[in-house]
């Protein structure tokens, strides 16, 4: 695989699901230290959060705080409880088209603005027989790193 167009940087984000994200920001905010920037709510996505960070400048990695609109419904981001786990790409578009055509399964909605502002894309946690690439149970968002994380990021892997 070393034909491999992108690279992975590092990690931009967890994302922490229950049924309260009042409970989650007690852990994470109130007794953890993190520090809380804002929030997002998807009707379409039966997300309400609290976005968390951790960490400064290029290195600061989120932390969302989910919990669901309506519990009884899809998707359910209160389960499993770590959510997904987001990772910097350099180059979204052309690790979709190569992880494509590795097989992998990604789920529906295509590369899409995330709750961050930066343009995102979900690796299926299940693979099927047209892809069996797959997440093996775990939810990945590559998101699309900014010039200045891209930059940060290279240099401290040199």
């Amino acid at each position: 695989m070393s034909d491999r167009p992108f690279s992975v940087l590092g990690i931009q984000q967890i994302a922490v699901g229950g049924e309260d994200k009042n409970r989650l920001r007690n852990l994470w905010v109130d007794t953890l230290g993190l520090e809380l920037d804002g929030n997002y709510r998807s009707e379409s996505e039966n997300v309400d959060e609290d976005i968390a960070f951790l960490g400064a400048g290029v290195f600061k990695v989120e932390v969302d705080l989910m919990q669901p609109i309506d519990p009884d419904k899809s998707p359910r981001v209160q389960s499993p409880a770590l959510n997904h786990v987001g990772l910097w790409v350099d180059d979204l578009p052309a690790a979709v088209d190569w992880l494509s055509e590795q097989g992998m399964r990604f789920t529906p909605g295509g590369i899409r603005k995330g709750a961050s502002g930066y343009d995102v894309c979900f690796v299926h946690p299940k693979g099927n027989q047209a892809f069996p690439l797959c997440g093996e149970g775990v939810l990945i968002e590559l998101v699309q790193a900014p010039l200045e994380v891209i930059e940060a990021l290279c240099q401290s892997m040199d």
